[in-house]
């Protein structure tokens, strides 16, 4: 089976990670800009990681067979400096018209701060100015109550609910957003979050309809290979394979197909050439280069 991870941070993983995911499957990525694990102090900080994501990052899957796209915003934890936030507000929308791009996000709330109020609205309006889908991450503190407040805004906004993937969703949190013409995405961890029995049931009571599964793998305990895994527990569990294609595979792109930027028949596993280059580099240290070719 093919497989498409909706949201998934490449720039911290390694080509071990590439060539795993591309041997269980996975032939498209979208790696949604976030959080480095400090908080970045200029916007020139802002311009290298964007620069990286649209560049050298979508280069280097393409060197492992698998399709890289990318979305753009200012995460909700440095949305509290107001100075650079809004210098990175004022540079977000030309990123945003890149071709690779395909919505906004991940944005949506931390602490809940009044700041973060201010700068979750000025992205969904980013997001209905360009036409683009949004991705909403949920706080990881007071979960159901930061999850209430990010639909009490969306509502707010005015942007269509069907252009927003509301992620990170729990057992707690889904019902909120079943109310609503949201997505619904489910974030697969090895020990928080939610497990792939715990995405079983909740597949099993509430069916497939707007439901997306990614492995939201980065630099801390996270694996990202949580798609396919959580595609064979639901084969496991009576899951037709049509089914297990519409959550892994259908849904994430339909879903961000709304950009006009992606669809179901341009996701292909491209062709490997690992004698292209990037900028002068090239993702080998001394291997012989993988390169395939058509086949009739």
């Amino acid at each position: 089976m093919k497989y498409f991870d909706p949201h998934i941070h490449m720039l911290a993983r390694t080509t071990d990670d590439y060539e795993n995911m591309a041997a269980a499957g996975i032939i498209g990525v979208i790696e949604p800009a976030f959080w480095l694990g400090q908080p970045r102090t200029q916007v020139g900080s802002f311009i290298d990681y964007f620069d990286t994501l649209i560049g050298w990052e979508h280069f280097r899957a393409s060197q492992f067979g698998i399709m890289h796209f990318c979305t753009m915003g200012l995460n909700p934890k440095e949305s509290n400096d107001i100075e650079l936030a809004e210098a990175v507000m004022k540079i977000l929308p030309r990123y945003c018209q890149k071709d690779n791009v395909v919505g906004v996000g991940e944005i949506g709330y931390d602490d809940i701060t009044p700041e973060e109020d201010r700068f979750l609205a000025e992205q969904l309006q980013l997001a209905i100015d360009q036409e683009l889908p949004v991705l909403i991450h949920t706080p990881h503190r007071d979960k159901v109550g930061g999850t209430k407040r990010t639909l009490d805004v969306i509502k707010e906004s005015g942007i269509a609910e069907e252009m927003v993937l509301v992620d990170h969703l729990t057992e707690q949190t889904l019902p909120l957003v079943l109310e609503t013409g949201c997505w619904r995405g489910h974030s697969i961890y090895p020990n928080t979050k939610m497990s792939e029995p715990r995405m079983v049931k909740l597949l099993q009571e509430y069916g497939t309809d707007k439901m997306v599964v990614n492995s939201a793998a980065d630099w801390g305990v996270s694996d990202p290979l949580k798609v396919p895994k959580t595609a064979q527990a639901m084969l496991d569990s009576g899951f037709s394979a049509e089914e297990v294609e519409k959550v892994t595979f259908n849904n994430p792109i339909n879903f961000f197909a709304q950009s006009g930027r992606i669809s179901l028949d341009m996701v292909k596993k491209p062709l490997i050439d690992q004698t292209k280059t990037f900028e002068d580099n090239k993702v080998l240290r001394g291997q012989e280069p993988i390169v395939e070719t058509p086949k009739d």
